[in-house]
């Protein structure tokens, strides 16, 4: 898939599955920190403003996983104080109102990311555009919709950008909608890498 931007950093797909890729544009300073199959770390400058963190994630799918990614995902703030946006794909589905169709909603594989989110002080900012985030793409009693792509933010981070809102675009290659900062050029498919 060919993005309009300026910049490109990718996390390869193992096998078949996963990957990542953040694209941007000029007038953000990027710096990748740190990457694994599930995140990329960076610290951002957008236009010579303020530094903070941005942390793009592709939480991992199986249940045997979820509690180590959201435990290594609290290591990389030392300082709870810090200015962070989390932003991806969590694999969560947070509340029942954020699902349709499927299986129940399980209280206990949203456990460990409520856990997450209040030990590293951050919450979901808000956002607008598609309500699910994620499709089976079926029809009928055999869909299923959910939304697993969210942005999330320390109070540090939402005084730096009291206006910022998350839009969920419509999802056309991939089973994911990809999510975009109305205000600033960055943005993340968290799923796949998608090429020609």
């Amino acid at each position: 898939m060919k993005m309009k931007m300026d910049n490109a950093f990718y996390v390869e797909l193992e096998g078949i599955a996963g990957g990542l890729a953040l694209w941007w544009n000029q007038g953000t300073n990027l710096s990748v920190l740190h990457f694994d199959k599930n995140f990329i770390d960076t610290t951002i400058s957008i236009n010579g403003e303020e530094d903070w963190f941005g942390t793009f994630i592709y939480a991992p799918p199986y249940e045997e996983e979820k509690q180590d990614f959201w435990k290594r995902l609290g290591t990389l703030r030392d300082n709870i104080n810090s200015k962070w946006c989390i932003m991806g794909d969590t694999n969560i589905v947070a509340s029942p109102n954020k699902k349709y169709g499927g299986a129940p909603f399980d209280y206990n594989n949203a456990k460990w990311y409520h856990e997450f989110l209040e030990r590293a002080y951050l919450m979901e900012i808000q956002s607008k555009g598609e309500t699910y985030t994620w499709s089976n793409h079926r029809s009928e009693e055999a869909e299923i919709c959910e939304k697993l792509d969210r942005v999330l933010s320390s109070p540090e981070w939402n005084f730096l950008f009291p206006r910022a809102i998350a839009i969920i675009d419509v999802a056309i290659a991939s089973d994911h909608a990809p999510i975009k900062n109305q205000s600033q050029a960055w943005e993340v498919e968290p799923r796949e890498v998608w090429k020609e």
